[in-house]
């Protein structure tokens, strides 16, 4: 399993993100306009960086932490990313970030710090890219039923993933879904696998989740 982590934009002495173009103005705070249009902004700033790097972006969020705020990028691949892959898309990012804001003006509200990391284990399943990266990973997902079935919460191992359904090893055996009958699925933290001693060098750290979900700031734009 790839190591996950964290990258931090620099930020100068005052902790100001530093800039290649001097410092931020003050009349340029509210020059994004309102809070759509600003992460649409984004989005079309960060989006091309992250994929010619060959990743995803996952997410792209804003929280307030204290006077500035933190702008959360969440990029993934098959095969995850180690910390050299986060630390270059971070490199990027800022850069692009940087370029934009000399053309355009800010596209934060003020001082912002940029953050960049790989998604943690609570992060739900909701798109088949997600569930073919746990593919052999224990998922918890509500199956929603038919006209005459209720929904019903399933737990298995995922087995087997493609465009049109999951395919999950069960206590009842093998079942597949498509997209269209399954909620959004939830990893299921184990620290021992299937068919690993417990102690043996193979069993998962809990280190190997990062639930960063659970330590970001509380997201008022998020």
């Amino acid at each position: 399993m790839s190591q996950r982590g964290r990258a931090t934009r620099p930020t100068g002495p005052t902790g100001r993100p530093r800039r290649t173009g001097g410092q931020r103005s003050a009349g340029r705070v509210n020059r994004g306009g309102d809070l759509a249009s600003r992460r649409a902004r984004l989005h079309e700033v960060v989006e091309p960086v992250v994929g010619e790097a060959g990743y995803d972006l996952e997410e792209l969020s804003i929280s307030r932490a204290g006077r500035r705020h933190v702008l959360q990028v969440i990029v993934d691949a098959d095969g995850g990313i180690d910390l050299d892959g986060v630390a270059e898309i971070s490199r990027a990012v800022s850069a692009a970030l940087d370029a934009a804001e000399e053309v355009s003006g800010d596209l934060v509200a003020g001082e912002y710090q940029l953050e960049v990391s790989s998604p943690g284990v609570s992060r739900p399943l909701t798109l088949p890219r997600h569930w073919r990266r746990n593919t052999g990973r224990l998922v918890r997902v509500m199956v929603r039923g038919g006209p005459d079935a209720g929904d019903r919460q399933v737990t298995g191992r995922v087995v087997e993933v493609d465009d049109e359904q999951v395919v999950l090893e069960t206590d009842a055996g093998r079942a597949g879904w498509s997209y269209a009958e399954l909620g959004p699925g939830r990893v299921q933290v184990e620290f021992t696998r299937p068919g690993e001693a417990d102690g043996a060098d193979g069993a998962e750290e809990a280190g190997d989740f990062d639930d960063d979900d659970d330590d970001d700031v509380e997201g008022e734009e998020r």
